[in-house]
């Protein structure tokens, strides 16, 4: 026996002298795995991309501690830190509150990136004209009131303090930068004549009281109405009436004119006997705009809780309130103040409406892209399935097309060879079970082409025969008659099919 060459043996031609066609050996599958791994690969890696995308895009997990800028401690603002350090302990948030020299030193801290500071109380009017855009405001919290208290004869401008002694406030607070600037307007400044002495709070009203000072200019807890009823019963000592609250409210916009009513000190002997006009900036509760969303609702919540009463110098519910002064209303306290909470955060505990947001935004992906292309799978497959099969009908339809113009021996001969390179190779195709029925639709349409070209080569040469005086009764053999070439054909080809069928399926059970 010889050695085999790895080339398949050419069947011998048959007694008509014509060659048989191509052993079959064609494999049916359940399914085609690499069809099926080219069609769904791409919707895999185009999902996989938007997963990861959306991963990097999602907010992280909000930290579970905060650092907020208050005040001296005893003040306003450091007492309702406390409160907001409580409000937040409820939803397993550590909030770390600074004791700072007031609003100045505050806004120093969150404008620092080494500080550490993440929200803060910032007085409006001490910030530049144009503040750093990686600070926002999550609102207004409250009025700062103005309250101005002096001896000797009435005044009603402050520009008659000008050549006085007035404590305008410790340094790095509010105060001190508001009195410089109303004092300022008025024509007077540090270099000039009137002394500006760094007393606030109480050590401003003891030395008004022992008449060491001439002035005394004072905001936040020293101006709350119990502190000025005090004062105000003072012997010698007056409160400044700002007659000019109006005019000092359009020129300067983050003050507000407020009025004090008759009797808010005392009902009973009726303190003041008149209304009294003031004026206040709004302190702002700013937040670096690294502030996690999530967080900026707990902090609005928060100061709803500690400002939202009602006081002498405010409505319920006036506070917070999104007033933009010094600072940018972040995009998270914008949508918060005009529809609230979310619905998970609504519906669903902190942390874990927090987690659930998250998954969300992974979620998204997957129902845009993946879900939609999973459906596109079995449209992709059996394209792919079929166009092995439909490839081969353009060079069918080129043999074809050839064939019914006038050829020669030798040009039908080559088409013939042509088209037995495609039954070979369709013949050894690779088909899943469900497109049997198409590939043996093709086979007929090749065994159809064949008989057209046989008959036409056939036909040719009896022509020549009879014209050469060829032996009678060539036209009695098989070659004489298409249609029975053509069902021949077809019946060889299904023999072998079925014989190839027969020995894979005897292969696979051995």
């Amino acid at each position: 026996m010889k050695p085999s060459d790895g080339r398949r043996p050419e069947r011998p031609a048959d007694s008509s002298g014509r060659k048989p066609p191509p052993r079959l050996v064609a494999r049916f599958v359940a399914i085609s795995w690499r069809d099926l791994a080219v069609s769904f690969g791409p919707i895999l890696i185009i999902s996989a991309i938007a997963i990861y995308i959306a991963v990097r895009l999602i907010q992280p997990a909000p930290p579970n501690t905060l650092t907020m800028a208050a005040g001296p401690t005893g003040s306003t603002f450091w007492v309702a830190a406390q409160k907001y350090k409580d409000i937040l302990a409820r939803n397993r948030i550590t909030l770390n509150v600074l004791e700072t020299e007031g609003s100045l030193d505050n806004y120093r801290r969150l404008t620092d990136p080494h500080a550490n500071v993440d929200v803060g109380f910032v007085q409006d009017g001490i910030a530049p004209s144009k503040a750093g855009d990686d600070l926002m405001s999550l609102g207004s919290v409250a009025y700062v009131p103005v309250a101005i208290f002096y001896r000797g004869p009435m005044v009603t401008l402050l520009s008659e303090f000008k050549g006085k002694r007035v404590a305008i406030g410790a340094e790095g607070s509010g105060t001190r930068e508001l009195a410089l600037q109303l004092l300022k307007a008025n024509g007077i400044t540090p270099d000039g004549p009137t002394r500006l002495l760094p007393l606030s709070g109480d050590e401003a009203a003891k030395a008004l009281t022992e008449g060491k000072i001439d002035a005394a200019i004072l905001t936040g807890d020293s101006a709350q109405p119990p502190v000025m009823g005090k004062l105000y019963r003072t012997p010698g000592v007056q409160f400044y009436d700002f007659t000019q609250a109006g005019a000092y409210a359009k020129r300067f916009p983050y003050l507000t004119q407020l009025e004090m009513p008759m009797g808010s000190f005392d009902l009973g002997k009726n303190l003041p006997s008149t209304a009294l006009h003031m004026v206040a900036p709004t302190a702002e509760l700013v937040a670096r705009d690294s502030l996690h969303p999530a967080l900026s609702d707990l902090l609005i919540e928060a100061a709803r809780e500690v400002h939202g009463k009602a006081t002498a110098l405010q409505k319920a519910g006036e506070f917070p309130a999104p007033l933009a002064q010094d600072f940018p209303i972040s995009d998270d306290a914008a949508r918060y103040y005009k529809s609230g909470k979310s619905f998970l955060y609504r519906m669903l505990p902190f942390w874990l409406a927090s987690l659930a947001d998250r998954l969300l935004v992974v979620l998204v992906p997957i129902i845009v892209v993946l879900i939609p292309g999973l459906r596109l799978v079995p449209s992709l497959y059996a394209w792919r399935v079929k166009s092995r099969i439909y490839r081969w009908y353009g060079a069918l339809i080129a043999i074809e097309r050839e064939a019914l113009s006038e050829t020669s021996a030798a040009e039908r001969d080559a088409l013939i060879v042509r088209l037995d390179k495609i039954e070979e190779s369709v013949n050894g195709l690779k088909m899943p079970l469900a497109y049997a029925d198409q590939f043996y639709v093709l086979r007929e349409h090749i065994g159809f082409v064949r008989a057209r070209l046989t008959r036409d080569s056939e036909a040719a040469a009896a022509r020549d025969a009879g014209a050469t005086g060829g032996a009678p009764g060539a036209s009695d053999s098989p070659a004489g008659d298409p249609d029975a070439v053509s069902r021949a054909e077809a019946r060889a080809a299904m023999h072998d099919g079925l014989e190839a069928q027969e020995r894979h399926g005897d292969g696979e059970r051995g």
